[in-house]
């Protein structure tokens, strides 16, 4: 009898769905490839960024050029070891942390990450809401407000698939870089002047404060667990020569999108140092001051519009980056998958809060420094994210040949040492200088305690897995592994149709739709892939859970087979209520069988509602067995 098919190695939503193997020639190769490091790259030109970048520039001239830089390479370099990941082991971050990480420790770091993807879309909604204020003059409140329907545009897009999607987020880096490139030409900066901000140096504290800022902007950790989960759209040879190959043409896919991103960053830095540091306006810190500095000091109203525009386009074009990743850490760490509406808005919802509590008891002039404390906020995220990557790059047991060398391994402990020092350095300077300012032993005893824990988590994270302790093997895909059925015997419909989860429950389903069916009826088996490449590639997606999937069914096949019935195996994908309806009727069936889970109310709006929808648009029995 055939054994039962393990999963444990595989998860949901690694992408593999672009083919690159069947491509012709140089270019066409790189072409294929080219895609994940663009929708990475616009969380590195996102709102968030302008507001450090201006006030780095506004305050300190050129001097912090050298810190985008910096910020460049570590992010090139971090995120070519993230792609590694995602080609070599099949795994996105959170997939890896939840097969290494125990369970507590895995909870804590799932926190870390959801708080910078919150950080993460605070950015974005306070750009746009300054963007549309800008442009419209509507109240930033009002702003704040209407960014909660890109909610439904972004939906929208992922309907329309994903070739169009990033269409439109390209055409949205195009909108930004152009307008920077424009106002670049009408400021004309001194470059020789320009290139001395390519020297080292931190001026003061503040600078400092700034710096980190602008790293954090740059090298953000959400986009760590993105990268690697993306860059398995590509569908690879999955031998030594093939992942080889994926590595190279990802590094020039990152080089060239990352490159960009830095241009951007490098244009709005050079902007304010010119317009606003060479004419003393060493002030400006805010984006509303520098928009309407612009228009006075170079006479001419194209640049800030172009300046209110190009900030709107950088606030939509990152928003899909936050959605993306929560979903991937959600069901890396968690196992959980909600429906991608509800998580979408939640995401957004948790940014739009504490905007308009700032903007109702602050006032607008505490927007920029919100903006910037929500890139130091990412800053700090980083150390939780960098250090277990470098663990896993460098497991010569589960990377193989493509394990990092000991020049990369020794550069890369560098930077997440440089990262975590600076961020240790600001952090227990800030809390020293309240505490010695303040009266509170209880908020004074919260620093102290919650410093002694993210330094303790820190110490755990780096130590854990040099420890080799032997694990149970964790599950880290959403579906169970492969199950026995355990059937009774066959009756009346000639076409039964059942949707199957994967649970502990097929078995029980399936017996009801042998009950149900005539000798020599064929049983109609469907699932559908949810995961994010599915919902994204649609019908073209390969990724390790369609794969997964469709052997689970095809095992349910031949155990059905050798059983005498007739079955066979229809797998769908992206909505489930719609999929389930359509494969019923393709195949004809007079009959559907469906789980229910009793959910009620929350449960409903968290899980999905499919019986409802499903019963409603089909005009044959459907039959709800309770599980």
């Amino acid at each position: 009898m055939m054994q039962p098919l393990k999963h444990d190695v595989s998860l949901s939503e690694v992408h593999s769905s672009v083919d690159t193997t069947n491509q012709k020639g140089f270019w066409r190769k790189i072409l294929s490839f080219l895609g994940p490091a663009y929708l990475v790259s616009v969380g590195y030109m996102d709102p968030g960024n302008w507001a450090t970048d201006l006030a780095g520039g506004s305050q300190f001239g050129y001097s912090l050029l050298w810190v985008l830089l910096m910020s460049n390479l570590m992010a090139l370099l971090l995120q070519s070891l993230s792609a590694r990941l995602g080609i070599v082991r099949g795994r996105d971050l959170a997939q890896a942390n939840r097969e290494t990480y125990p369970p507590v420790i895995n909870f804590m770091l799932y926190i870390l990450a959801e708080v910078a993807i919150a950080a993460t879309d605070l950015a974005e909604v306070l750009g746009m809401a300054i963007g549309i204020h800008l442009l419209t003059g509507l109240p930033l409140i009002a702003g704040v407000t209407i960014t909660v329907l890109d909610t439904f545009l972004l939906l929208w897009l992922q309907r329309l698939g994903m070739r169009k999607m990033e269409l439109f987020i390209i055409s949205l880096v195009a909108i930004v870089s152009i307008s920077f490139l424009v106002e670049i030409l009408m400021v004309k900066p001194y470059f020789p002047e320009v290139v001395t901000g390519l020297v080292p140096t931190i001026p003061n504290d503040t600078a400092l404060y700034i710096a980190i800022g602008i790293i954090g902007a740059t090298v953000m950790p959400h986009n760590l667990y993105l990268h690697s989960a993306l860059v398995q759209t590509r569908k690879i040879r999955s031998d030594d020569a093939g992942k080889k190959k994926a590595i190279r043409m990802n590094v020039i896919d990152s080089a060239i999108a990352l490159n960009l991103a830095f241009f951007v960053n490098a244009a709005i830095l050079i902007l304010a140092a010119t317009a606003f540091h060479k004419t003393g306006q060493t002030h400006v810190a805010q984006i509303e001051e520098a928009h309407h500095l612009l228009e006075n000091l170079l006479g001419s109203k194209l640049a800030p519009a172009l300046f209110a525009i190009a900030l709107i386009a950088a606030g939509q074009s990152s928003t899909i980056t936050g959605t993306l990743a929560g979903q991937i850490v959600m069901e890396g760490y968690l196992r959980l998958r909600i429906n991608p509406w509800l998580r979408r808005l939640l995401t957004r919802m948790v940014a739009i809060l504490p905007a308009l509590f700032v903007i109702y008891y602050f006032g607008d002039e505490e927007v920029d420094a919100m903006l910037v404390l929500s890139q130091v906020i990412l800053s700090l995220q980083l150390g939780f994210a960098i250090i277990p990557l470098i663990h896993f790059v460098s497991d010569t047991e589960k990377m193989g040949n493509f394990t990092i060398n000991t020049r990369t391994r020794i550069v890369a402990w560098l930077i997440a040492a440089i990262l975590i020092y600076l961020n240790l350095r600001m952090v227990i300077g800030e809390a020293i200088q309240y505490i010695s300012s303040s009266n509170n032993i209880f908020m004074d005893v919260l620093i102290i305690t919650g410093l002694l824990v993210l330094v303790g988590l820190l110490i755990t994270v780096t130590v854990y897995p040099l420890l080799k302790r032997r694990r149970k093997p964790v599950a880290v895909a959403i579906h169970e592994d492969l199950r026995p059925l355990e059937i009774s015997a066959p009756e009346p419909y000639e076409r039964v149709a059942i949707a199957l989860e994967f649970s502990q429950h097929d078995s029980k389903l399936i017996s009801h739709a042998i009950a149900q069916s005539k000798p020599g009826a064929t049983i109609i088996l469907i699932h559908v892939v949810e995961s994010v490449t599915a919902k994204l590639y649609g019908p073209a997606s390969e990724d390790m859970e369609t794969r997964q999937d469709s052997r689970q069914l095809e095992y349910y096949v031949q155990e059905l087979n050798s059983k005498g019935y007739m079955a066979l195996a229809r797998l769908g994908h992206q909505q489930r209520q719609s999929e389930i309806v359509r494969i019923t009727r393709e195949e004809n069936a007079g009959l559907l069988i469906m789980g229910a889970h009793g959910h009620k109310g929350m449960e409903d709006i968290l899980y999905g509602d499919t019986i409802n929808k499903v019963r409603h648009a089909l005009r044959i029995p459907v039959l709800v067995v309770h599980v």
